[in-house]
């Protein structure tokens, strides 16, 4: 299970670093998103999870708006459920998305690569990694 998640946090990253031929705009960004691939790094332990039942849905509005929502069962510090509004904002700098959201989590921290028809980001806090990609539907 391991060995597959390396593969495919290789192939995350690889898209990533690719060079990006797509001229993004607010327009052609804008959109739904649904989870594609979230995995965590910490302290070496690798957690795929979205087989364990994570979901992710942003939709990103022309206007610069979010909705949505973000949930990872049992990754709340306590044990719990993870799960958080996406309502808030988007900017679009270049290829790169940010989010602003008054919900903590990884979305707001993470610097996004809009490539067409899907965002990827790659985020380090610590000895603690989240990759993430969605694709638009």
């Amino acid at each position: 299970m391991i060995r597959h998640v390396q593969i495919a946090l290789c192939l995350i990253l690889t898209l990533a670093a690719c060079d990006n031929p797509f001229s993004p705009t607010n327009e052609n960004v804008a959109g739904t998103y649904t989870l594609l691939r979230l995995v965590s790094v910490t302290g070496g332990h690798v957690t795929d999870w979205r087989p364990r039942g994570a979901t992710f849905s942003i939709s990103l509005a022309p206007n610069g708006s979010t909705t949505g929502q973000l949930f990872i069962p049992g990754a709340d510090e306590s044990g719990a459920d993870f799960s958080v509004d996406m309502t808030g904002t988007w900017t679009l700098s270049g290829d790169t998305v940010r989010f602003t959201q008054t919900a903590d989590s990884f979305v707001r921290d993470m610097t996004f690569i809009a490539h067409e028809n899907w965002l990827g980001g790659d985020y380090t806090s610590g000895d603690d990694r989240v990759i993430a990609a969605v694709a638009k539907r």
